[in-house]
């Protein structure tokens, strides 16, 4: 396929309850039949996708990027007393990016590539029906014992004692200051601790919709990385086995004449092959 031109304009998109949501349309220079909605990870803002977003409308697909309330372009003055819940990116934001990308955008094909968190709960939507196939990385269970090597560790200090206790003496999760990325509003740093220390990690969680991902019938295209230590094949496999159509690729870095890849490292442009890869799987559906 011959790139052409993308175009790139910010817009608002009102969540379920009304609250602004920041977003970015990747559009490319030809008529839009598929589109795209990106799905950040816990604490990264929407514009590190952008490079890939580009990429995806080169070939022809329109792309919409998005932040989570607290988050990036969806972050209020201060964090301090925000009360904003995993649950409510869920349900109040994602849930209204995918009635919004289906409704102004009225693609032939609406897909999802989730990093991460973004991944993991995509099939909890109440609309989920809307998706026609989706692409996740590193979509993996977070309880801390399937993470990798010095990785266990780290992870069971943020469930049990980082997140908690910078969260309450901060009134905010400060992410940011631990080089992890963008600052956490405390409601949702504190459900996700708890998804954290829970061996079944959200699915473990009662009060989630969780009958929903057997009805999550699309096609899921689900990558591991094999230098991924917060996101270990397993680990990747425990959270995967609530999706009924999933295929699964666990990816060694030279594979792709890569020197790592890790947990974000599929969203560097170093990554070309890559994202080459997952869009002649998205060409295919």
């Amino acid at each position: 396929m011959t790139p052409v031109e993308a175009s790139t304009h910010a817009t608002t998109i009102l969540a379920r309850d009304g609250y602004p949501v920041g977003a970015e349309i990747v559009r490319p220079g030809q008529s839009h039949p598929r589109v795209v909605v990106i799905n950040a990870a816990m604490g990264v803002s929407a514009r590190f996708y952008r490079n890939f977003a580009l990429a995806l409308a080169e070939a022809g697909m329109t792309v919409v990027l998005w932040d989570y309330r607290g988050i990036g372009a969806s972050k209020p003055a201060s964090l301090k007393g925000f009360q904003a819940t995993v649950s409510d990116w869920i349900f109040e934001d994602m849930t209204a990016v995918i009635d919004w990308a289906h409704r102004e955008l009225q693609p032939a094909q609406l897909f999802l590539v989730g990093h991460s968190l973004g991944g993991q709960v995509a099939s909890l939507l109440v609309n989920s029906r809307l998706v026609d196939g989706m692409v996740t990385l590193s979509a993996q269970s977070g309880y801390w014992r399937l993470q990798g090597a010095e990785q266990k560790l780290a992870v069971l200090l943020h469930a049990y004692v980082s997140v908690p206790a910078l969260s309450h003496l901060c009134g905010f999760a400060p992410w940011s200051r631990l080089g992890l990325g963008e600052d956490l509003p405390k409601p949702a740093a504190l459900q996700w601790a708890g998804w954290l220390r829970n061996r079944e990690y959200l699915l473990g969680d009662d009060s989630l919709p969780l009958e929903r991902y057997e009805a999550f019938t699309a096609p899921v295209l689900a990558y591991s990385f094999a230098d991924d230590k917060w996101g270990t094949a397993r680990a990747v496999d425990a959270m995967m086995k609530a999706y009924p159509n999933v295929e699964r690729r666990h990816v060694t870095p030279a594979d792709f004449g890569l020197s790592s890849i890790g947990h974000v490292g599929f969203f560097r442009p170093r990554s070309q092959a890559l994202w080459d890869e997952v869009i002649s799987w998205l060409e295919g559906l």
